[in-house]
């Protein structure tokens, strides 16, 4: 492997990392026009192992916009990521697999303090610094797909393996 293609390697290693960054970004802060930016045209999302739905990504990300205003305070954490970029001789190609574990605790909406039942006044999920309702883990695995404008994710199955709910 010659530096020119190390270098390269290392730079569409750095991109596929971001593009999982931005992943878990845009699902936490609720960004769903950025959650559909980062797919394939015919890109699609597989959240049944996790007692979801799937289908094509814009389909998904407004699953996931209503879905969502359940849970208004949401950290998922991508972490152990694996990288295998598609290997053409010693040089990379345009696909990559990445399987990577996920955290992902979650407070549900709450009525604001004032006990208004109007829709939309839910706070924050942090009254009294409240613990998350639940928490999950699983895994991920995303295929990308190298496009004219950078690295974009063709597919992405999430397999839960656990859920813990704290005060259950």
């Amino acid at each position: 492997m010659t530096q020119r293609v190390a270098l390269a390697t290392v730079l569409d290693r750095l991109a596929i990392d971001a593009v999982i960054t931005g992943y878990a970004v845009a699902v936490d802060d609720g960004t769903w026009s950025d959650y559909g930016a980062l797919f394939t045209p015919d890109g699609r999302a597989d959240y049944r192992g996790a007692g979801g739905v799937e289908g094509p990504a814009a389909e998904i990300a407004r699953w996931l916009e209503e879905t969502m205003r359940l849970f208004p305070v949401r950290q998922h954490l991508i972490v152990n990521r694996r990288i295998d970029l598609e290997d053409l001789g010693g040089y990379t190609g345009d696909r990559a697999e990445v399987r990577a574990d996920y955290l992902n605790p979650m407070c549900l909406a709450r009525k604001a303090a004032s006990g208004s039942d109007a829709p939309g006044q839910a706070d924050s999920g942090q009254l009294g610094g409240a613990t998350p309702d639940f928490v999950t883990g699983g895994r991920y695995t995303f295929e990308l797909h190298r496009a004219e404008a950078g690295w974009l994710i063709r597919t992405v199955t999430v397999q839960e393996k656990w859920r813990r709910a704290p005060d259950a």
